[in-house]
């Protein structure tokens, strides 16, 4: 989809006043969703031939590719038949481990930027997994599904709408799993969560938080030829929104009953970044796009908000927010993890004073630590000392790669597809055009194209 094409419908979201009352009534921006191509159907609840041995190739192993690997080595049924990487240097580092825990070597491919094409010609992969720079994930995502394989890859995995088109209809084309890594909505609070919610704890949940809050600065100069910074600096948004608004998304049963329909954006100036750059290089930037910090904010069908930000520049410590406010609780895991629950009233007909800030706190942490262990969520029941052990990021990384190869083995639908890809990624180019149009509403495609409502809640295959 060409930008030109993307703007067709801005007219509908222009400021329309109202000449008696001098009211001003704001209309969303709509974009196109291309008709689905005749013979296409939609993949939800796809289920593909049980895979008992998953023959995987890793293309990328810089920041996050070698700890996969790693991970990969403890998970029954995995095969690593290939490593793949610009720098030699990194192939054989990987291969070096697999070779220290018993595993045979894999077939190395570096040198260029196109090597990649070889890997996901190979015949015996089954699963392509994918850990390079964000601008490459799609191109080698929609050739490895072409290929006929099953897709991972890391977040966020596409950038654009085209992209994010692209893999939504050659998944549905080809029949294929195309996931997003999103390991967030792993980790234990949020699964614990998770569950706690479809249990009915919190009531009705109609306002979510999520955030990527994380400075960067001690990390910019590890990113292979800078491509992060890079990206920042031509592009504005929340260029990063998945780990925040993955996990709250599951819990709003995006696409298994909701959808998500508009957002608004706002962010401020660029100060941190365009410093940084000056007092590293000496190069003053003039024209550095992306702000400090920006926050979105969404509306669903079925009438629940999200607010999303995003800030790798302030010194803050890590923060991810999960917030969950329902009818009846609610759940806050940063800085400090607590639960919190409606009393159901008050004892006596004493009237309460409103003043008292102590009146309704967080339940006691003997209360919230027996609750979570009550509510662990099943997954988290099976695999959480295994995971602490291998580790990545506490453990969640490990179960998201659990889950994965779980699922293929067994043929069942996978905890993350397609559309969740799509919905967690379109903020990054929507709060684009939100910001450059003075922060207007924006409508969110229906990356199902009519299908979210065929599934009713969130489940996992088991």
């Amino acid at each position: 989809m060409k930008k030109a094409i993307i703007f067709a419908l801005l007219l509908s979201g222009f400021l329309v006043a109202c000449t008696s009352s001098q009211k001003i009534a704001v209309q969303a921006i709509k974009l196109v969703t291309p008709e689905r191509p005749a013979g296409q159907q939609d993949v939800l609840q796809l289920r593909t031939a049980p895979l008992p041995v998953v023959r995987v190739a890793f293309i990328g192993l810089g920041m996050r590719g070698p700890g996969a690997v790693q991970r990969m080595t403890h998970i029954p049924g995995v095969e690593i038949v290939a490593l793949c990487d610009v720098r030699e240097e990194n192939t054989r580092k990987v291969n070096t481990m697999l070779e220290r825990r018993g595993f045979p070597k894999a077939l190395e491919f570096s040198g260029d930027t196109a090597v990649w094409r070889k890997v996901t010609a190979l015949p015996d992969v089954d699963l392509i997994y994918v850990a390079t720079d964000w601008v490459s994930h799609v191109k080698i995502g929609v050739q490895a599904m072409k290929d006929g394989k099953h897709v991972a890859i890391e977040v966020p995995a596409a950038m654009s709408l085209d992209e994010i088109w692209a893999l939504v209809n050659t998944a549905e084309q080809t029949r294929k799993h195309c996931i997003q890594l999103e390991n967030c909505v792993y980790d234990f609070f949020e699964l614990t969560c998770l569950n706690m919610a479809q249990q009915g704890l919190f009531g009705e949940v109609l306002h979510v938080e999520g955030a990527y809050i994380h400075g960067l600065q001690p990390y910019w100069n590890q990113y292979w030829n800078n491509w992060r910074m890079d990206f920042n600096r031509t592009h504005r948004g929340d260029v990063y929104p998945t780990h925040g608004l993955g996990p709250v998304c599951q819990v709003l049963n995006i696409h298994r009953g909701d959808k998500m329909n508009y957002l608004v954006s706002v962010d401020t100036r660029a100060v941190g970044n365009p410093e940084f750059i000056k007092k590293n290089t000496g190069e003053e930037v003039k024209d550095f796009r992306n702000g400090d910090h920006t926050m979105t904010m969404i509306r669903t069908e079925k009438g629940k908000s999200i607010l999303i930000q995003h800030n790798v520049t302030s010194p803050r410590p890590y923060n991810r927010l999960y917030q969950l406010t329902g009818t009846r609780g609610f759940a806050n895991k940063y800085p400090t993890e607590g639960l919190a629950f409606d009393t159901e009233g008050m004892e006596g007909d004493a009237i309460p004073n409103h003043e008292n800030l102590n009146a309704h706190s967080f339940v006691p942490r003997e209360t919230r630590v027996a609750l979570m262990e009550k509510y662990k969520h099943p997954i988290a029941r099976e695999i959480e000392g295994l995971a602490r052990q291998v580790g990545g990021h506490g453990g969640m990384d490990f179960i998201m790669d659990y889950r994965l190869i779980y699922c293929l083995q067994r043929g069942l639908p996978l905890d993350m597809d397609v559309y969740d890809l799509a919905e967690w990624c379109c903020l990054i180019p929507l709060t684009e055009i939100s910001l450059d149009n003075g922060s207007m509403p924006v409508e969110i495609p229906d990356f199902t194209r009519g299908g979210w409502n065929k599934i009713q809640g969130l489940q996992f295959a088991r």
